[in-house]
């Protein structure tokens, strides 16, 4: 199977966009021929190798919207977006650096410090520091408010003890910013009293579980922290504004071209094997395509806005619950379709087989889609 590609509108992308994208499929291209990687869904997520970061970073396709001063491009996210979804939709090997790329650096840019960004932005757009994501807790689902990791002020920075779930890469990251409650819970305004925090998984009172999937994989894991110490200067923005910066950092995770790309690969091995008839042919497959298409666009509309520093905290829920909907879809009509598998070359039943075991996480990571449509109805003015 040859790459997958993407074909956008190019007559609404600017043609410095269009070039960068050119060669993303160039140096894909020659990867492949190399065999550095094998086309795989969900592989910014669970395709951790550290020596394909190494690669991107070296031609500056990591920590592309950060600033030259503090080590990276100081190009748009227009540009970053290009580079994403080109190695999105190839289901290239990109988990080691994602959660650092696409969320990490733009919080760090608008709430870190200038120690926290010298520290931290220069290894990021090297590839050479990687972060997790400390929200989840035990318990509490998608309702971050509930959150019950407590840090106490003491002498010199604060005390953690808590626990946090579904942490990707936990195992091989360097730290992760922790959501913990600095303030007694307030029955009439839950969101508050909330306050974000930098943590390194090798810092004495952390320690990192796995959790095994039923497949067999390790991407995600437990964290717990007992009475952790942070030190003041890695207390990450302001004390008291970890709710309305979270908000802000999930515009980021649930916009972006995974929540709707995770499962390309398949999509087109399916084309590509509908095509040479070794599955029966099916309209339904020309209205997942044409899903994809209209994705794509709103993704990058959401891109747009985040660039100009407007809120896009419903527009990204709506690409999220489209998207991660579309992406389950294209599971289960591949699913559907693989007949005698005797029909199939072994990569396609190998994407099939993946995309299936992790269809139940599309639409619970990054916030459910239950919860996102009450995200969505609020902002609306339906409730």
């Amino acid at each position: 199977m040859a790459i997958p590609r993407l074909v956008p509108a190019l007559d609404t992308e600017p043609a410095d966009a269009t070039a960068l994208r050119a060669e993303v499929r160039a140096f894909l291209d020659e990867q492949r021929a190399a065999g550095t990687f094998t086309p795989a869904v969900d592989a910014w997520l669970c395709g951790w190798d550290e020596k394909f970061t190494t690669a991107l970073a070296a031609r500056g396709w990591l920590g592309m919207t950060v600033p030259k001063e503090y080590g990276g491009q100081g190009r748009s996210f227009l540009h970053r977006f290009v580079v994403t979804e080109e190695l999105l939709a190839a289901g290239v090997p990109v988990a080691a650096h994602w959660i650092a790329d696409r969320q990490i650096v733009p919080s760090l840019l608008k709430y870190g410090t200038e120690r926290q960004k010298q520290e931290f932005l220069p290894r990021i757009a090297a590839g050479q520091c990687f972060f997790g994501i400390g929200m989840s807790e035990p318990d509490s689902g998608s309702d971050l408010a509930s959150v019950r990791t407590r840090a106490v002020q003491v002498e010199g920075g604060w005390r953690l003890t808590g626990t946090k779930v579904w942490t990707s890469g936990a195992h091989r990251a360097h730290a992760f910013i922790v959501l913990a409650r600095t303030a007694p819970v307030d029955p009439a305004h839950r969101h508050a009293g909330l306050s974000q925090f930098i943590v390194r998984f090798d810092g004495p009172g952390v320690e990192v579980r796995p959790i095994i999937s039923m497949n067999g994989g390790h991407h995600f894991n437990e964290v717990i922290l007992d009475d952790a110490f942070v030190p003041d200067d890695m207390v990450f923005g302001q004390i008291g504004n970890g709710w309305q910066q979270v908000t802000s950092e999930l515009s980021f995770e649930r916009s972006g071209p995974e929540r709707l790309l995770s499962t390309f690969v398949l999509l087109a091995q399916t084309t590509d094997s509908m095509a040479r008839q070794q599955i029966s042919r099916d309209a339904d497959l020309g209205r997942l395509v044409a899903r994809i298409a209209g994705l794509h666009h709103m993704s990058m509309a959401v891109a747009g806005a985040l660039e100009r520093h407007e809120p896009a905290d419903v527009p990204a829920a709506v690409v999220k619950v489209l998207g991660t909907t579309t992406e389950g879809d294209i599971a289960d009509f591949a699913d559907l379709h693989r007949g005698d598998d005797g029909a199939l070359p072994q990569q396609a039943r190998d994407l099939i087989t993946a995309a299936v075991d992790q269809r139940p996480g599309f639409t619970l990571r990054g916030g459910t889609n239950e919860v996102l449509r009450g995200v969505i109805a609020r902002g609306l003015g339906l409730r």
